[in-house]
């Protein structure tokens, strides 16, 4: 097991006041008429904007109708457009809701603390913008640990959540803080020579298709540092300890890649933890094998809606 992997799989009144004159009572305003237009819906997939807890604008995108509302979040140094390919399937039957956290794509980043529960967050601004009774929260690597978190704040009307290529480490000893500095500094020293090294490394197969490998270590390498950074040592910071808060379905979707999904050392810390190997694919599993993923995604999330 390479320890680089668990950090790379490894963030809203006016009064008026009465005159003290007395006036008149004003007229009343005249009805409006019984064929008054109603305000035009959206376009699946207008950009929106949510207040994150600490007043960051969060952009978020919804697509489709249904229960539950089916909410994507993106991982590491990511956006919401790396799940373009299950948009499609999953808003033929739900409401799909997609992202960018603080930092990322049109969301804003001024913030200082780039913590997981500031992550959550902003998934939770987004999800109080949605009318829907049910939620699934389904997270990509450190979106993974994002709707975790969000899961907690979020309460009774998340039904359970789902992992991709997350959340293998939960149960193992925790690297120690020289380990982290040895790994993150080459980020610090090189921010986007190193992320393209990075990426190419250590989140792909062998025979991955080199355009798209290279596609995502440049997105990857256009990351802002001063985002990018914290959010990893926020990742090597976070405490699992709260798992056992969470009661709803955990279920991880996870490549095999380099890291085994030990479920029984996992369920010891998260008792409603379950997962599902694909077996031969990378880390972007859901953009590289859609064919392959999609029907596991909407069989996890029919399983979520059965009592």
């Amino acid at each position: 097991m390479n320890r680089r992997w668990l950090v790379g799989g490894a963030l809203a009144l006016l009064l008026a006041s009465a005159c003290a004159r007395k006036e008149p009572p004003p007229a009343a305003p005249p009805a409006a008429p019984a064929h008054a237009v109603q305000p035009t819906p959206l376009a699946d997939g207008t950009p929106q904007i949510a207040d994150s807890a600490d007043g960051v604008h969060i952009e978020y995108q919804v697509y489709g109708h249904g229960e539950p509302a089916v909410v994507l979040v993106h991982g590491w140094s990511n956006n919401a457009n790396y799940w373009n390919a299950q948009l499609d399937d999953l808003q033929a039957r739900y409401t799909v809701v997609t992202l960018n956290l603080a930092g990322h794509g049109a969301s804003d980043r001024n913030r200082e603390d780039w913590s997981m529960a500031n992550y959550a967050a902003d998934v939770a601004a987004v999800v109080h913008e949605i009318p829907n009774r049910k939620v699934v929260l389904v997270g990509h690597a450190m979106g993974g640990i994002v709707v975790l978190e969000a899961a907690r704040m979020l309460g009774s009307r998340i039904i359970g959540i789902i992992a991709v290529d997350s959340l293998k480490s939960i149960g193992q000893p925790p690297m120690s803080k020289a380990q982290f500095e040895e790994l993150v500094q080459p980020f610090r020293a090189d921010f986007i020579g190193h992320m393209r090294d990075f990426v190419r490394a250590y989140l792909f197969t062998k025979d991955a298709d080199p355009l798209f490998v290279r596609k995502v270590a440049d997105d990857m390498a256009r990351a802002a540092p001063q985002v990018a950074i914290p959010s990893l040592e926020a990742v090597f910071h976070y405490d699992f300890a709260a798992l056992p808060d969470i009661h709803v379905p955990i279920i991880a979707i996870n490549s095999d890649l380099h890291m085994p999904t030990d479920e029984a050392r996992i369920r010891k810390s998260a008792p409603t933890f379950r997962s599902i190997v694909v077996p031969g694919a990378g880390h972007f599993l859901m953009m590289e094998s859609p064919q392959r993923f999609n029907p596991i995604l909407l069989q996890a999330i029919a399983s979520l809606q059965k009592p």
